[in-house]
């Protein structure tokens, strides 16, 4: 089993998974560069969240392979899944899932604290980013004070402080009203491309959609309606003549 041969931060080759009976996945195959912002589009029970689990190691796919740059992370054990996952990538999720007993800078925290980070530096980087979400004012609050746009605020504060390589974000804007969920998702893109984040974002909002630099859709677990702009990362040929035209 060898890497693949080219420079994307993640790729997925064939991958099938199975919920119980149910085919969610059927043989996608995907790269994503680093820094790139993809979309995952399709409708509800496409297999947009089966394929951000499986390339977060989250699920192990049925058949096929999912590499984190030469990391074979389908052949990972689930302690290294978690590390990676810990280390490495982010996750925002459709609910925000936010641990009850903590304030909303301790829950932002968690991740760095849980990698080892000192307790101030975490404060202090939870803190920056629950101001750039605008939530800042809510730092000292536990979530069952806070209203649906401000504890999905936090998960998204959560899951930018520790400023992952790769973020996957399920919906992220799906329990907000549309003026929240656009400063949200700036925010969001905004922090990818300043801190060359890859973002894989699921959606079945065109709009959303639209604020990624590439997209592919789903249908039935399958890639759908691949057009030149929706296609795969290009080859290495490619990318080398378009670097030397910079």
């Amino acid at each position: 089993m060898v890497a693949p041969p080219d420079n994307d931060v993640l790729r997925a080759r064939g991958l099938h998974h199975m919920h119980g009976a149910t085919a969610a996945l059927t043989g996608v195959s995907l790269g994503v560069r680093e820094g790139e912002i993809l979309a995952v589009t399709g409708p509800r029970g496409s297999g947009k969240t089966t394929l951000l689990k499986c390339l977060s190691g989250q699920l192990v796919p049925t058949e096929g392979e999912v590499w984190f740059r030469d990391a074979a992370v389908h052949t990972l054990s689930s302690p290294s899944r978690e590390r990676l996952r810990l280390d490495r990538f982010g996750w925002i999720d459709t609910e925000p899932h936010l641990v009850p007993e903590l304030t909303a800078w301790e829950n932002a925290a968690l991740p760095l604290l849980l990698r080892g980070t000192g307790h101030r530096a975490a404060k202090h980087t939870a803190h920056e980013w629950l101001e750039r979400l605008d939530v800042g004012m809510c730092a000292r609050h536990r979530p069952a004070r806070l209203d649906q746009s401000q504890r999905q605020r936090v998960a998204v504060a959560r899951a930018l402080a520790t400023t992952p390589q790769v973020l996957f974000a399920d919906e992220p804007t799906a329990p907000l009203h549309t003026a929240d969920g656009t400063q949200v998702l700036r925010t969001l893109t905004t922090a990818a491309r300043s801190h060359r984040i890859t973002v894989i974002l699921a959606t079945y909002d065109p709009q959303v959609a639209a604020l990624a630099d590439r997209t592919i859709a789903l249908l039935d677990g399958r890639r759908s309606g691949a057009t030149p702009e929706t296609a795969d990362a290009p080859d290495e040929e490619s990318r080398e003549a378009c670097s030397l035209s910079v």
